[in-house]
């Protein structure tokens, strides 16, 4: 699964990164993005625009927000098929921008907190999650747009921590992945990235709580 993430860069310089559109005027570095809070998302190929939408997909048909806190991830496997999923699949691709993401390693006879990894790409570049997004009218007549995370099975890197990881794009991937395509074509780009493109560091365990962002939640272990 992926269920924090960080995208510690500056508005002009992801912008730079990956070629995209405007940007929200309220953006800030983020060292700890969890789940239900808003993430930046780009859905629209042509105009790049970055919009903020809350993580935790709702989809159209739900009686209320609660459904989103245990969709907050989408199997790559079985996205295209499952009722929550598969008209986002068709229609609604997105991507979240990031420049990294942690996984907790539960070691089995110890005691205590699992052991946080952050995972960044070893250019330290922003990059795009592959994600599926849903608009929602409230009883009150709010609409509200939100997404989930794609995961696919752990690269060599990332599987002695966890077995899943999420679906990372790049460089062109990340525009075919939301322009129109069959729905096998768009299967075909959910793989885990290549295991000598990504690094792992132990960090903080500051990192554990939800409500913490700052910049010591990447820091070494033990710094």
């Amino acid at each position: 699964m992926c269920g924090r993430f960080t995208i510690m860069v500056d508005a002009e310089d992801v912008q730079e990164q990956l070629t995209l559109g405007s940007m929200p005027a309220n953006w800030r570095p983020r060292y700890n993005v969890a789940p239900t809070q808003p993430v930046a998302v780009v859905s629209d190929a042509q105009t790049r625009q970055v919009e903020w939408m809350r993580w935790g997909l709702v989809p159209s048909w739900a009686k209320d927000l609660e459904i989103g806190n245990r969709l907050i991830n989408a199997r790559c496997e079985t996205a295209a098929e499952k009722p929550s999923f598969r008209s986002a699949f068709v229609q609604r691709r997105c991507f979240l921008l990031a420049d990294g993401f942690y996984e907790w390693q539960h070691l089995e006879g110890k005691k205590g907190s699992a052991v946080p990894f952050h995972f960044h790409l070893k250019d330290r570049k922003a990059f795009g999650l592959a994600g599926l997004w849903e608009s929602w009218h409230s009883p009150e007549g709010k609409i509200l747009r939100s997404c989930t995370i794609l995961t696919t099975q752990a690269n060599a890197v990332v599987s002695p921590v966890h077995d899943r990881m999420p679906v990372i794009l790049r460089g062109a991937d990340l525009w075919r992945w939301i322009l129109p395509a069959t729905s096998g074509e768009h299967l075909a780009m959910l793989h885990p990235l290549p295991e000598d493109a990504l690094e792992r560091v132990e960090v903080s365990r500051l990192v554990n709580r939800s409500d913490y962002d700052a910049p010591d939640c990447v820091l070494p272990a033990g710094v």
